[in-house]
């Protein structure tokens, strides 16, 4: 499971051009799912992110998680954080996982990142999306589990 964690001040989703989610202060996750991806990764991921300390403290130090600030989760499936570009110029994505696998830990991941007391919000698996990101700092950060 490969996550791009952005640190936001606002995030949205767009299918259709109707916002489908939408959300204040907290983290747009990219997720990717592999096909050797179980529930327990899943969880894994959900619980490292969900104690992850990227906000501000009182003095400027990022010390802060999600949890700390009351921050809210927008996670979107993109199956594209497996794209292999090591030959051609056309990436191949047959390291990510088929939709049977992948969308259910997708929904799996978001219960677990919820179960962290965290509101989450999600984007529509296999649906071409519109995706907004207003990245504050900006922070980015990488998980492959």
């Amino acid at each position: 499971m490969r996550a791009v964690v952005q640190r936001v001040r606002r995030g949205s989703v767009q299918v259709d051009d109707l916002t489908i989610a939408s959300i204040e202060r907290g983290y747009v996750i990219l997720l990717g799912v592999g096909p050797a991806d179980t529930d327990a990764i899943a969880a894994a991921l959900a619980k490292k992110i969900a104690l992850l300390r990227v906000f501000e403290d009182d003095q400027g130090k990022m010390n802060l998680s999600i949890q700390d600030v009351g921050g809210q989760a927008l996670v979107v499936s993109q199956f594209t954080l497996y794209a292999d570009t090591s030959r051609g110029n056309r990436p191949s994505f047959i390291n990510a996982a088929p939709p049977e696998i992948a969308s259910p830990l997708v929904d799996r991941f978001a219960a677990h990142l919820a179960s962290h007391g965290i509101p989450v919000q999600q984007g529509e698996f296999g649906a071409h999306m519109l995706v907004e990101i207003e990245n504050d700092g900006p922070v980015t950060i990488w998980f492959e589990f």
